[in-house]
């Protein structure tokens, strides 16, 4: 659960402009709420805490935007095809900024892989960051990403196609295979998400 430090008056502007609900708090300590997409936000004194599917919905709105992040992804498939789920990790110089975990159907690994890949692009796109430097340990999708690689099947290319519009997004971009051990939160969100 996200808690931005900020001052609240200007947060509630930020997210009225961002077309968010708001309505006053349920409790002598809350100032106000609001709902936006599939998050909500709940303001005291000095901060506002973040609930929901999708926290970015309200923190990349009360965040400022800017600056570099790496962006961690990993897909998970038990059956290949089979049952199938999403993990990514945003993080800046500040620390973890979000995560997240979600099955996504029945898809191959490889699918799954590229489907962490393009949530993370659009949670780090949605933060507002200038540059991402995205790690994962899919030595495939990088390959096929950056271009070194192609693919025959219909469906990964038409993801691939999709991570490369979210990549333009960004002024600077650099996508490296690391180890697995290296990419060990986003591999445990997906496998949570799987074992939901």
């Amino acid at each position: 659960m996200p808690v931005v430090e900020c001052d609240v008056e200007e947060a509630r502007e930020r997210l009225a402009a961002a077309g968010a609900e708001i309505s006053t708090g349920n409790t002598d300590h809350e100032r106000w709420r609001a709902t936006l997409g599939d998050a909500n936000a709940v303001a005291y004194d000095g901060q506002v805490v973040i609930q929901g599917q999708r926290p970015q919905d309200v923190e990349a709105v009360l965040r400022e935007g800017g600056g570099r992040v790496h962006a961690y992804f990993d897909g998970a498939s038990r059956g290949n095809p089979g049952p199938a789920a999403v993990g990514w990790v945003l993080v800046s110089g500040d620390g973890v900024v979000a995560e997240g975990g979600e099955r996504v159907g029945r898809a191959t690994n490889n699918q799954a892989e590229y489907d962490a890949l393009i949530r993370v692009l659009e949670a780090a796109d949605d933060y507002g960051f200038d540059e991402v430097q995205i790690r994962g340990d899919s030595q495939l999708i990088v390959k096929q990403v950056t271009g070194a690689w192609d693919t025959n099947d219909p469906e990964l290319r038409e993801k691939r196609v999709r991570a490369r519009e979210l990549l333009e997004r960004f002024e600077e971009w650099s996508i490296t295979h690391v180890p697995r051990e290296v990419n060990g939160r986003a591999d445990e969100l997906a496998n949570e998400a799987l074992d939901k």
